[in-house]
């Protein structure tokens, strides 16, 4: 047990500022998005962020779903209980981000790029669905040095477990991998979320290699489905996925992994490795017209969970805190 009980979850992925406005069908069709997807922006898509800064009454939040999980984790922890790495510019987006953590409690550990921009995500709201289209910028750049720096990796030593989020599976795989085999060699908790689904399908090989280190794994129906498929598994019964996931290989013996699927408004499976049972867990009913925006729920769910695993809660109490999170994230705009 570390001396000091401060920073004792340490988050990693990619900050990123999200510039984010209620749209319509054709702006989505004018980019060629889906209603409720998560992309990587290519050339096409780059008009976005002006577009939605100077026609859409755009508003800017801190970003990342990581950062937003961090923050999630932080509001429900005591002072000074979470500390979150990734890439920013040296911008004034930067600095936006910054002052929106400071205000949440939040610690940042940015390693800082002087050429690359600090990274974008624009977030279109359509009814309640999201799209969001994410320019990485200077998060891409991310590195294994900074990670390795002494007063870095002191924060790591002293943290008791690790959040990453799947968007880094993009970014630095061996920072990914660096932090697994730490939580594995020390039996600290490694909870990691899927993020989005073309990361199974794209970005199977790092995620294949992390997958042995990971002790809590977090999807929602549509990312389950896309890593049973990456999987080649025939079946889009999420209980089974849920299954399947929970006894992957594991690399640390002394835990078993905890397979965590999220539906919306519908229960949330948990399956167990080893165990045959597929527990479900009712979500906390919420009236529609209190739900002002689904975008950051997954994140929120995320950080009442790490939140429940830090104090040492039961799995169902862990569950019951990140749905009690998502709950109130969702009746506030963004990831709030």
């Amino acid at each position: 047990m570390s001396a000091s009980k401060e920073y004792r979850l340490l988050c990693l992925e990619n900050p990123l500022l999200d510039i984010q406005a209620v749209g319509n069908d054709a702006l989505l069709e004018k980019y060629g998005l889906k209603p409720n997807d998560a992309i990587l922006a290519e050339e096409k898509h780059l008009g976005i962020y002006e577009d939605l800064l100077n026609n859409y009454d755009a508003k800017l939040i801190a970003g990342g779903a990581a950062q937003n999980t961090a923050r999630g984790a932080q509001y429900m922890l005591p002072p000074n209980s979470v500390v979150y790495l990734g890439g920013v510019g040296d911008d004034k987006y930067a600095a936006i981000l910054h002052d929106a953590v400071k205000k949440a409690g939040l610690r940042v550990e940015y390693r800082v790029d002087p050429k690359q921009p600090t990274g974008r995500c624009g977030v279109v709201i359509t009814g309640h669905n999201r799209s969001m289209c994410t320019d990485l910028g200077a998060a891409n750049h991310y590195d294994l040095e900074h990670l390795k720096k002494p007063e870095i990796w002191a924060l790591v030593e002293n943290a008791e477990a690790f959040y990453i989020g799947g968007y880094h599976l993009t970014v630095c795989p061996p920072a990914i991998m660096e932090l697994a085999k730490e939580a594995a060699s020390k039996n600290k908790p490694l909870i990691f979320s899927i993020s989005a689904p073309f990361l199974p399908q794209f970005f199977k090989d790092p995620l294949n290699a992390a997958l042995p280190y990971i002790d809590y794994l977090i999807g929602n129906e549509t990312e389950a489905l896309a890593l049973a498929e990456s999987q080649g598994l025939a079946t889009k019964d999420l209980k089974e996925i849920a299954k399947h996931m929970a006894n992957l290989p594991k690399e640390n013996k002394q835990r078993k992994r905890v397979a965590i699927i999220t539906q919306g408004t519908e229960p949330t499976f948990i399956a167990v490795q080893g165990e045959d049972a597929v527990h479900e867990y009712p979500v906390h009913v919420i009236e529609k017209e209190k739900i002002n925006d689904t975008n950051g729920a997954g994140d929120a769910f995320a950080g009442g969970f790490c939140a429940g695993v830090i104090e040492g809660r039961s799995l169902k109490e862990a569950v019951d805190m990140g749905q009690w999170l998502a709950r109130l994230s969702i009746q506030e705009l963004g990831p709030s």
